[in-house]
């Protein structure tokens, strides 16, 4: 019941950031806003990239996107050119199918063993569930960057 719970969470938390985005031009979405070192599709497309890091690599699994697009939206990166529409489409479709994916394989058992991780929140990973857990804390803080910058951008 309480891996339920978590999974109902990230639907609802990835449901809103679709939301969020869905009125802004491709141009807004790729500026800057003052203060912020990120745009909005770049919290976008970390959501994905950090979901699959810390749920499949993690866990020694490989991860259902590229390396290249991992490489560009993980931790400590920052946009180096805009997004066009067809990449934009690619995490907007990724950010819709991954959780149902990622219940799939939770429900089929092939989370087997975790490579410990310490967040940058300095909570310690140990398994496939605190992940999961720990992974909506983390998409819920980038909804409300991404809420930020786009009142900024209004």
């Amino acid at each position: 019941m309480k891996m339920k719970n978590s999974f109902e969470i990230l639907n609802i938390t990835r449901n809103n950031v679709v939301n969020a985005i869905k009125d802004l031009s491709l141009s807004e979405l790729n500026t800057i806003p003052t203060g912020f070192k990120n745009n909005v599709i770049w919290n976008v497309g970390h959501i994905v990239a950090t979901q699959q890091l810390l749920c499949y690599k993690l866990s020694g699994l490989e991860m259902a996107l590229d390396g290249d697009f991992i490489a560009k939206y993980m931790k400590g990166t920052v946009p180096e050119s805009d997004v066009s529409q067809q990449e934009l489409d690619y995490i907007v479709e990724q950010i819709r199918e991954l959780p149902a994916k990622l219940e799939s394989d939770f429900t089929k058992g092939i989370f087997k063993e975790y490579n410990s991780y310490t967040t940058s929140f300095n909570i310690t990973l140990d398994n496939i569930e605190k992940a999961i857990q720990f992974n909506n804390v983390h998409e819920g803080l980038h909804f409300g960057y991404i809420m930020a910058m786009k009142k900024s951008l209004k």
